[in-house]
């Protein structure tokens, strides 16, 4: 959400472009052909229609009640709270989106299949470029960066102890590069696996469009919550330490500080009823 939320005019922009902008980024990992740009622009379209209607003003719910509390002083146990309001509001968009996936997966060729895979692999040197070589303090340099830059756009030009709080808190992360690249690769396969049982490149029969549903559920429950429960343990805990240095964070800002998220969060509000009105 943070990283959505860069500017009121930006957002709406973004949002109203989202089915073309999922679009082509769908496009680039499989290679739609005539017949499934067509089928998926429409899912898409029809996706925004519902979430402009039912979940917008959720959003701007939850980003008014955000704003109330921003003033005071919080905790991380309310941190997580709002983090889990927040998921929620995305778990719902997947059910939602649960057809439109099953039918862009059973038009999908083995050349398709393995186009995704080819991205897959390009993607992941990528990111062991990023997390598993070079020097780890230019890493956890990068990271605070980017946690200072996603602060800022709310309360502004943090001080040098609000930055500390930062930095503290990444140098104590127990963020395991090594680990997370595992988790990635097995979701990766995980979904290739499924693609291949629903296309029938895998040698078995191919499955019906409910069966084929059931498949597809499961593949995003996965992508949701590891099946390894060390890993379980190692996301939670990692949630867990962001919500405390937030709180932490949003305890040492000003008074300034603050009215300015509070004024950043109510044009967030305003944005997402005005969308919620405007098809």
């Amino acid at each position: 959400m943070l990283v959505l939320l860069t500017a009121c005019s930006a957002v709406k922009l973004a949002y109203n472009n989202l089915p073309d902008l999922a679009y082509w980024w769908v496009d680039g990992f499989v290679d739609l052909n005539d017949g499934q740009s067509t089928q998926l622009r429409a899912d898409l379209a029809r996706l925004l229609d519902w979430h402009r209607a039912n979940e917008l003003p959720k959003i701007a719910e939850l980003l008014q009640q955000i704003q109330r509390q921003a003033p005071a002083d919080t905790t991380a146990q309310n941190v997580c709270r709002l983090f889990d309001e927040a998921r929620s509001r995305f778990d719902v968009v997947g059910v939602q989106a649960e057809s439109a996936a099953v039918a862009l997966a059973m038009a999908l060729s083995p050349a398709q299949i393995k186009h995704l895979e080819a991205r897959y692999e390009k993607g992941n040197a990528k990111w062991r470029r990023d997390w598993l070589t070079g020097d780890r303090a230019e890493r956890m340099e990068k990271r605070l960066n980017a946690a200072v830059e996603r602060a800022e756009e709310f309360y502004g030009t943090l001080d040098d102890k609000q930055r500390a709080v930062l930095q503290v808190a990444i140098a104590r992360s127990g963020f395991d590069p090594e680990r997370s690249f595992a988790e990635r690769l097995s979701r990766q396969q995980n979904l290739l696996r499924t693609l291949r049982t629903i296309n029938g490149s895998n040698g078995a029969p191919r499955p019906s469009v409910a069966q084929a549903a059931v498949l597809v559920r499961a593949t995003l429950a996965r992508s949701v919550q590891s099946p390894d429960p060390d890993y379980r343990a190692y996301a939670q805990q990692a949630i867990l330490d962001n919500c405390q240095t937030y709180a932490q964070l949003h305890n040492g800002t000003s008074t300034q500080q603050r009215a300015r998220a509070v004024a950043r969060l109510a044009g967030y509000e305003r944005d997402a009823r005005e969308l919620a009105r405007t098809p």
